[in-house]
């Protein structure tokens, strides 16, 4: 093969991105996206300022996650790391969220509610804002640059970075109490990892949503390829119904694009009514995508279900007085029955099927369980390590004493007293550290500080007859829980007391 052969042959394999320029439509899927836009985004840049009231020992802030202190707070909500199988069990319940929804209606997760749509979207406004509407914008790439165009540029430009950087600013406000936060960031006062992550979320959120878009939808994102095991014949996708709108009426793209008014359109359309479909391949649901593909061809990988294409077809509809819903949400097994000329299934039907419910009662289960979980948890802990150099020590009076150290976990954003006892180990006795054996006996109180793990050196000194090695507990009993809620439940560890061989 010669060299002008084999480079053919690879240049062949790519293609050079085409530019997608969205036009502006308006109906019921584009004011939903304005809806949940605005809720998105509204979550993201105010929740780290929201103030919860947990006590004086505690942080305000709403939703935080304190790394140093290894704790997440959301309301009244606190996780310790020894009780991370809660986060474990909410991303549980976001796949299984996504599953149920992908299964039920196709990707709108992609189309109205992923980052990448919400930002993009919010970049498309600016551009559009700026730049003009989608024939505008393509005037503009082509034309040279001049004073007007840089400008344009340049202002476009500013408004994405200030985004960009508002969206990376917001989210170390997550991890940092954010008022405290926001003044050592602007004063340069910051942590180094701060102004890190502000440049890389900064530079992301700018690149992908300003100038890669649907590049990183239909090649970056693996959740498309992911979700074609979640469809089946019975999920709502975006279908455009060729058999109603093949073949395609001609003539009138360019009438539609000049918005005469419905009587005239139409009385144009009745004398093909007969022989051609409801399409008239004006392409506006090309127009309007925001990934650039044309729904007509069939589902395809850079659909993201965001629904646009049917608004836009809804408005022709309306204007060659035709019905609505050439291009609907719809199963392919509705599509196959529409096409025989019978009726589509009803939408709460196809919703609540057996698929969907097992989804939604996992979730549900799930989210239940941790509910319960949480409601029902011990708000005190305790963990005991013996020490293993040496097991144990031989007393004057030839009692055997073993050492430990015990950790305390006080859950609750508030001082608090418990009385430490051991039961199961008969004649023995325990002491702290700053106490002394004296003194000893089968309790000790102690006092905890708020929303922290207390360690206390501990002896235990029991006869030295006995096996080499028993089991007993060790009991953290509340002084001041209220009775029959979780501030009073104790809280047990086991732990094995170590003899001398020779006093089996």
């Amino acid at each position: 093969m010669s060299t002008n052969s084999l480079f053919s042959l690879n240049s062949a394999l790519y293609e050079k991105r085409k530019g997608v320029y969205p036009k502006a439509i308006t109906g019921f899927y584009r004011r939903l996206k304005w809806i949940i836009m605005a809720v998105t985004l509204t979550i993201y840049y105010v929740t780290p300022w929201l103030r919860w009231d947990r006590g004086p020992s505690a942080p305000d802030q709403a939703v935080l996650v304190d790394l140093a202190n290894r704790r997440f707070y959301m309301f009244s909500v606190e996780i310790w790391p020894q009780e991370f199988y809660y986060v474990a069990g909410m991303l549980i319940m976001a796949g299984i969220g996504l599953f149920l929804v992908t299964s039920a209606v196709g990707r709108a997760w992609c189309g109205y509610a992923c980052p990448q749509t919400v930002w993009t979207d919010l970049f498309v406004h600016v551009e559009r804002f700026i730049d003009g509407d989608r024939n505008a914008q393509i005037k503009l790439a082509r034309a040279p640059l001049s004073p007007a165009k840089l400008a344009r540029r340049s202002t476009k430009y500013a408004i994405w970075l200030a985004i960009a950087v508002a969206t990376g600013g917001a989210w170390i406000f997550y991890f940092a109490d954010a008022p405290t936060l926001f003044a050592a960031f602007v004063q340069g006062e910051a942590a180094f990892v701060a102004y890190a992550t502000v440049g890389v979320l900064t530079a992301t959120t700018f690149v992908l949503g300003g100038f890669m878009r649907e590049q990183v939808c239909i090649y970056m994102c693996p959740w498309p390829r992911i979700q074609t095991a979640m469809l089946d014949e019975k999920s709502l996708i975006v279908t455009y119904k060729d058999w109603r709108g093949e073949p395609r009426t001609q003539g009138l793209k360019r009438t539609i694009e000049a918005d005469y008014p419905v009587e005239s359109i139409a009385s144009q359309l009745q004398p093909k009514a007969a022989r051609t479909g409801d399409c008239i391949d004006c392409n506006q649901c090309v127009a309007v995508c925001p990934t650039g593909i044309d729904i007509r061809q069939g589902p395809q990988l850079g659909c993201i279900t965001c629904a646009l294409c049917i608004d836009a077809c809804d408005k022709v509809m309306l204007q060659i007085g035709r019905p609505r819903g050439l291009i609907d949400y719809a199963t392919l097994d509705d599509a196959v029955v529409e096409k025989a000329g019978g009726t589509a299934t009803p939408v709460i039907k196809t919703l609540l099927r057996p698929r969907t419910l097992i989804y939604f009662a996992l979730w549900a289960g799930i989210g239940i369980a941790m509910l319960f979980s949480l409601g029902e948890r011990a708000r005190l802990d305790i963990s005991i390590d013996p020490d293993r150099n040496p097991r144990f020590v031989q007393l004057s009076d030839g009692q055997v004493r073993n050492s430990y150290t015990v950790k305390l976990r006080n859950m609750e954003a508030r001082p608090r007293t418990v009385d430490v006892t051991l039961s199961g180990l008969p004649g023995a006795v325990l002491w702290t550290e700053s106490g002394s054996r004296d003194a000893a006996s089968t309790s000790v109180r102690l006092a905890l500080q708020p929303d922290a793990a207390t360690k206390v050196r501990m002896f235990v000194a029991a006869p030295a007859s006995g096996p080499a090695q028993s089991r007993y507990q060790i009991v953290a009993v509340p002084t001041d829980g209220v009775p029959g809620t979780n501030t009073a439940r104790p809280a047990e560890a086991s732990v094995t007391f170590e003899r001398p061989e020779a006093s089996r």
